[in-house]
């Protein structure tokens, strides 16, 4: 397995902790950035390893730095200017971390939410147009005026029913 390997995203989680380096350390964080639990076990990973280094303190600025613009520039809604180190301060990583999957659950749920009304909403308005349809008195004029609906997805709901 070469570097090349890791940075093209081929080397597997086993494989790259075949080589504690603080680079298989930053290629497992890139890889697990999807996954909020698996971030925090790829940061407790590169702290194992920074922590085994000679030159720790040098390390453990460089990678906090990265880890700090790499966060953000995923768009992680935690508070990051109180991380100085990831050795000192990986405990309020993890919060921030666990504190962020939940915003991101949130804004899940109420995306979902908000999609499965709507989504509800218009089905409820196109089965109305088609019952109007099939009753016959109102025009595609008014049906759509009822409904809010376009003529043309009046005209569509019309050919669907004589189908």
């Amino acid at each position: 397995m070469t570097w090349r390997h890791f940075k093209l995203g081929l080397a597997s989680d086993e494989e790259l902790g075949l080589h504690p380096t603080p680079l298989s350390g930053v290629f497992s964080i890139e890889k697990a950035s999807a996954d909020r639990k698996g971030l925090q076990q790829a940061v407790d990973r590169i702290v194992a390893i920074i922590q085994a280094s000679p030159d720790k303190e040098r390390i453990d600025n460089i990678i906090t730095r990265w880890l700090k613009r790499y966060l953000q520039r995923l768009g992680a809604k935690a508070n990051l200017d109180q991380l100085t180190s990831l050795m000192e301060d990986k405990d309020m990583l993890a919060e921030n971390l666990e504190n962020w999957a939940q915003q991101e659950r949130q804004a899940g749920i109420e995306k979902g939410t908000k999609l499965g009304i709507e989504q509800g909403t218009k089905l409820g308005i196109e089965k109305a147009a088609r019952n109007l349809l099939k009753l016959g008195v109102l025009s595609n004029e008014q049906i759509a005026e009822v409904t809010g609906l376009d003529l043309e997805d009046i005209a569509k709901l019309h050919a669907e029913i004589q189908r």
